[in-house]
């Protein structure tokens, strides 16, 4: 089995747990390049990001999640949203289904960055803009790439 993601979906699962609070990273190059990982759960396109611990604060989250599936470590970053719609659920290979309310933040990559791939993906790549209606992305983060690409937010910083 692997991971289901449903967006504004009135099929989804009902959630068994609780609310699940994470991070989201638009990670943009000097290119205004998007990073996606290819999810080792779904085979699937994804933002970078995850669950935050009890011990931790959202940016704490940001810099660790960031690091871990990627091996960078980011120091400049932008809140951009909160996305907390109820419809929002990720059904996990071990039967949990989960409500997740994102909180998103933006950071810019310099060119002498290093990826590293974590056990959660099965690769790492930049994506130009126009690219990005044609790859499989979860429905999780379709939404989230979407909305920052066609929203007024200054892409060019």
């Amino acid at each position: 089995m692997k991971a289901c993601f449903y967006y504004q979906n009135s099929n989804a699962p009902k959630p068994n747990k609780p609310n699940h609070i994470g991070v989201t990273a638009i990670l943009l190059n000097n290119n205004n390049q998007l990073l996606l990982e290819n999810r080792s759960d779904s085979n699937r396109w994804a933002l970078i990001g995850g669950g935050l611990k009890i011990d931790e604060t959202l940016e704490q989250c940001l810099k660790r999640e960031v690091y871990e599936e990627t091996g960078l470590r980011i120091t400049n970053y932008t809140f951009i949203d909160i996305c907390d719609d109820p419809t929002r659920i990720v059904q996990y290979p071990d039967g949990n289904v989960l409500r997740i309310i994102s909180v998103v933040y933006k950071s810019h990559i310099d060119f002498d960055y290093k990826l590293r791939i974590s056990t959660e993906s099965n690769e790492l790549k930049f994506f130009d803009i126009d690219m990005l209606n044609d790859i499989d992305i979860v429905e999780t983060h379709r939404h989230i790439i979407n909305s920052y690409f066609n929203s007024s937010y200054d892409h060019k910083k």
